[in-house]
């Protein structure tokens, strides 16, 4: 199979991401073999889907080592491949412990201190803070040998590294998505995220200043920003809004309906 590189970047966000799960599309094609990408973080993943998902010859399903995973490894196969592949992503579990009593840790965080320590960021899954004693997450098992027993700093707190089961980690929990319906007088991005996250639009614009709140998975610090419809809010540790509808009332204010989850 030839594929049409070039025509499947133009445009493209992140092209080189996208061009890296293209060669892996290829090497698929060649070998009749199986594999499995690096982890990619969701905004590349809907990229790909849509770009990707039309070539003939080939299929992909993402895994992150949970239901609700934001950052995924891809499958990528032949749609008529010779055996069953094992849809469940090679992903191990890593425990970070150390003292955050009075520093207090962030995903972030974590994630810096683990690249310290040599995991390549696209070897990295998800990660999560667990109280004062640290932090858990996921990445490929090669990192996850190369971390274990590790030790590393996040600031002057000394971390420790431990390779464990998925199962033995404590994962994040699931919200079930619910509908909600708020009146605002506009339709920044400060006033949504305030009525949908439940938060005073002074912490909304401290998390916007601090990088925690994206729109559609990109950075965005300016809360005077207007969203619209199909606009999707992530705040980190408080899961997503998306914008169902906005409608203008006849006090010249706005009805809006979101999804949290």
């Amino acid at each position: 199979m030839t594929l049409l590189k070039e025509e499947l970047l133009t445009g493209a966000d992140d092209p080189a991401g996208l061009r890296q799960l293209i060669q892996l599309a290829d090497q698929v094609v060649r070998t009749w073999q199986p594999a499995w990408s690096p982890f990619l973080d969701a905004r590349l993943q809907e990229e790909a889907l849509e770009r990707l998902s039309n070539l003939s010859e080939i299929g992909w399903h993402r895994d992150g080592g949970y239901p609700g995973a934001e950052r995924c490894r891809f499958l990528c196969q032949r749609r008529d491949p010779i055996g069953d592949a094992d849809t469940c992503a090679p992903v191990q579990g890593l425990l970070i412990e150390g003292n955050f009593l009075f520093d207090p840790l962030s995903p972030e965080d974590i994630r810096n201190a683990l690249q310290e320590l040599g995991a390549a960021p696209d070897q990295i899954g998800d990660l999560w803070v667990r109280g004062d004693r640290g932090g858990q997450g996921l990445c490929t098992p090669e990192s996850a040998a190369r971390l274990h027993e590790q030790r590393g700093r996040v600031r002057d707190v000394e971390i420790r590294c431990e390779a464990l089961p998925i199962e033995a980690l404590h994962l994040p929990a699931q919200r079930t998505p619910r509908i909600l319906q708020t009146v605002e007088a506009s339709c920044r991005i400060d006033a949504i995220a305030s009525a949908g996250f439940g938060l005073s639009r002074a912490k909304i614009v401290g998390h916007i200043k601090a990088g925690r709140l994206r729109v559609n998975w990109h950075d965005v610090r300016l809360a005077s920003r207007d969203v619209g419809v199909g606009d999707r809010l992530q705040l980190q540790d408080r899961g997503a809004l998306e914008v169902l509808s906005l409608t203008r009332t006849k006090r010249e204010r706005w009805r809006v309906e979101l999804r949290r989850s």
